[in-house]
């Protein structure tokens, strides 16, 4: 396999922790004045931690409604992100000045499906890292047909790659709607991206992975990633990044924290090299800097601690099968990795349950156990072995049930005892 290129700024930065035994741990901050996002940056970058910077787009930015965002600007109206196109490259850069650097790279994270303006500002900004993909940023938050943001999603990376300090590339394809997705879809859908990333000349990735409800699976799921992404983007400078829960979060202060923790100490378990942390404030509201510094200090203590004690025995109930199933059957259905993405949503053989794109079948089905486990009750049209037994014992999901689920780890984390939780030494 071939050596991968020099890495960029953003890789050399997450190596250098990693190799120094720290997790790299990162907000997903954003605001829309020039001040305040340049202020929480400063606040991220002062953390007794490995941390990157983020800046997190607004709903306008999102969707390439630029004239309202500067709109928004103008009347001095909140937005519940930065404006970067609508703040122009230039200020952008003149924002993150002295603060920036090989010391403290940054992310610009975004949800677009159609990316192309946004990128060309960040890349004149001189940003080092962003995040989504094709699949990922098109059938979750847009109504974009899947084939107009595979061809988007493929001019922007080509964008990326024609500069010499390369860019890093992040699949959100791990986090698909939260929750309520089996973890081997996850993993597939990330790796597919990466290798769609790969295709189109990056060489900077990383592979994602949402933290589930249950531990156990997790880790077996985050070792499945990572197994595979050695496999497939072998030639790709690579990293894995996991997600504090996505889902419905605890509604009090102490059960935020008990999840936050949960996936800190997953995080030290698994060898993930960077962690998105959450905060107190996710069930309600927009978070404080001062929220997202706790946040980011509380679960890199979780981790420095974690470290120490023996990596968790990694269970087999076949995730690592059935993504590689799932990537192998995707990859003969066309001749390149994004014609191939679309075909196998046309045929249901890439399906998102409970997704309500247009270019999404939306046949197959999910469940959380009573283990918390997160297994497929109908895998639809999607190739995993062992499929057709599966269906035979599906059973009828109801709304209650469905509710149930999407509040697991909400009802979980605020119930449960703080026995064997550091969550005790906040006072």
């Amino acid at each position: 396999m071939a050596t991968p290129p020099s890495p960029g700024r953003f890789t050399r930065f997450i190596r250098q922790a990693s190799n120094e035994g720290k997790l790299v741990v990162q907000p997903r901050m954003g605001f829309g004045t020039v001040d305040q996002m340049r202020a929480g940056l400063k606040a991220v970058s002062k953390v007794s931690a490995a941390t990157v910077g983020t800046i997190t787009v607004d709903s306008y930015t999102r969707v390439n409604d630029h004239a309202s965002a500067l709109l928004a600007l103008e009347k001095g109206e909140d937005l519940n992100g930065f404006p970067l196109v609508a703040h122009g490259a230039a200020v952008t850069r003149q924002m993150l000045a002295g603060i920036a650097g090989d010391d403290f790279p940054v992310q610009v994270r975004h949800g677009s499906a159609l990316p192309g303006e946004l990128f060309a500002g960040l890349m004149t900004a001189g940003i080092d890292a962003t995040e989504g993909g094709p699949v990922s940023y098109c059938l979750p938050y847009s109504r974009v047909p899947l084939s107009q943001a595979v061809a988007a999603w493929a001019e922007c990376c080509e964008m990326l790659a024609r500069i010499s300090e390369p860019v890093h590339l992040e699949s959100f394809g791990g986090c698909m709607l939260g929750q309520l997705c089996p973890p081997s879809l996850l993993i597939a859908l990330s790796i597919l991206e990466g290798l769609f990333f790969r295709e189109h000349g990056l060489h900077d990735i990383s592979v994602s992975y949402a933290q589930q409800t249950n531990p156990q699976q997790d880790i077996e799921a985050i070792s499945a990633l990572r197994a595979l992404a050695n496999y497939w983007l072998g030639d790709a400078n690579w990293h894995s990044v996991l997600y504090t829960y996505m889902g419905v979060y605890p509604r009090s202060r102490l059960g935020a924290y008990r999840l936050l923790e949960a996936s800190a100490r997953l995080a030290a378990h698994s060898g993930t090299e960077r962690l998105i942390v959450k905060t107190v404030a996710e069930a309600s509201r927009i978070p404080s800097i001062t929220e997202n510094v706790h946040a980011l200090e509380f679960a890199a203590s979780v981790a420095e601690r974690e470290t120490v004690i023996e990596p968790a025995r990694i269970p087999d109930s076949g995730i690592y099968e059935e993504a590689q199933a799932i990537i192998t059957h995707t990859l003969t259905l066309g001749s390149d990795v994004g014609s191939a993405l679309i075909r196998a949503f046309e045929l249901g053989n890439l399906d998102v349950p409970f997704c309500l794109h247009q270019d999404n079948a939306n046949r197959c089905r999910a469940q959380v156990d009573g283990r918390g486990w997160l297994t497929w009750v109908n895998p639809g049209g999607v190739p995993i072995p062992h499929a057709r037994s599966m269906t035979e014992n599906q059973q009828r999901l109801t709304a209650r049930g469905l509710i149930e689920m999407l509040s697991y780890n909400e009802r979980r984390y605020d119930r449960e005892e703080l026995a064997g939780s550091e969550v005790w030494r906040l006072g």
